[in-house]
């Protein structure tokens, strides 16, 4: 792996002011992701992770706006250039892949036509070369008879299928940086299968670099190099998947963990964390996770915790976990 990064987010704060006063849904987010790897970014609902990806590649929704940190593509600032610039960025140095792909296809063109736009828009090549490419990209994200579909239009596809020509027409401009945002939700788990293959597949064919947002852990286990865990805004926990999902550091993570059907087999419910991730607007003192934490103590009360890039480098937390499961019961037998 490159020791310069793609992508790389340094302290990265993302607002919104309210009436009510301003609220934080990126909270000092720093990761770096590296050509050829896949970064999944996992949580609950309002943890942030789609804020931090649409604020990468230039989509937050006013009033939300960076009030803190950077982003670097390739080592050059994207966070603070203009919205013409940024635009010939996306497409181009940069794809999207969105979890609805109705909502990312035009269903008055045919498929054919959004991809040829979006390769003259971004390469310098005529009609017919990008009619070719158009055909190729189609093919290479395994849509059948590519040279004849491509004149259908997005109703004409299933799902799964649909999904493929968003993926397509992320990559179509050859960008070395794609943010998929939960591209797997919508499909049932075949074609989730299907996606995620096709998504490792490229990213190693093409070194691209890859930021997966998700909240299925299944999807992070299959399809990710390293994970990051964020919560309430802040990352919870940043490293190498095997190694995160087997030994969490951070008590929230662990509580993930445990919560799944194979964690909690002998028994008659699921082990579950207590409670609910707290509303931006009204996060406790200290640490966010505190209040469902049976390892907090006082210090957690008072203080958020370290950040990740000022501490071990895995888990933001004061007295994060140490061992698994597997080992207390080595020690207990």
């Amino acid at each position: 792996m490159s020791d310069n990064p793609i992508l790389s987010v340094r302290d990265l704060v993302v607002e919104i002011p309210t009436r009510h006063g301003i609220l934080r849904p990126v909270d000092h987010v720093s990761y770096d992701i590296h050509a050829g790897e896949i970064l999944g970014v996992v949580g609950e609902s309002g943890a942030g992770k789609s804020m931090t990806g649409n604020a990468v590649i230039g989509l937050l929704d006013p009033p939300a706006r960076i009030a803190g940190g950077e982003v670097l593509l390739k080592g050059e600032p994207i966070h603070n250039i203009s919205r013409d610039r940024l635009r010939r960025l996306r497409g181009n140095r940069m794809g999207m892949i969105f979890q609805d792909p109705l909502t990312s296809l035009n269903p008055l063109l045919t498929v054919g036509d959004q991809l040829v736009e979006t390769i003259l828009v971004h390469l310098k090549v005529g009609q017919s070369e990008a009619r070719k490419r158009a055909i190729a990209a189609l093919d290479e994200v395994g849509i059948p008879a590519a040279s004849q579909r491509i004149d259908s239009y997005p109703h004409e596809f299933s799902g799964g299928m649909r999904q493929r020509v968003v993926i397509a027409l992320a990559l179509c401009a050859e960008p070395e940086l794609v943010i998929a945002d939960e591209p797997t939700t919508a499909l049932d788990v075949s074609v989730q299968a299907q996606i995620v293959a096709l998504l490792k597949r490229l990213c190693r064919e093409r070194g691209v670099a890859v930021m997966l947002v998700t909240h299925d852990m299944g999807v992070i286990a299959e399809a990710a190099d390293r994970v990051a865990v964020m919560y309430a805004g802040r990352l919870a926990e940043l490293g190498p998947v095997r190694e995160v999902l087997t030994r969490a550091h951070h008590p929230y993570t662990a509580g993930l963990m445990a919560s799944t059907p194979l964690a909690s087999q002998g028994r008659k419910r699921l082990r579950q964390i207590p409670g609910a991730m707290p509303r931006l607007g009204a996060l406790p003192e200290g640490c966010a996770f505190h209040p469902r934490c049976e390892r907090a103590e006082a210090k957690c009360r008072q203080d958020p915790g370290p950040r990740i890039d000022t501490c071990d480098g895995r888990a933001a937390c004061w007295f994060p976990v140490t061992e698994t499961q597997e080992d207390k019961k080595e020690v207990q037998a």
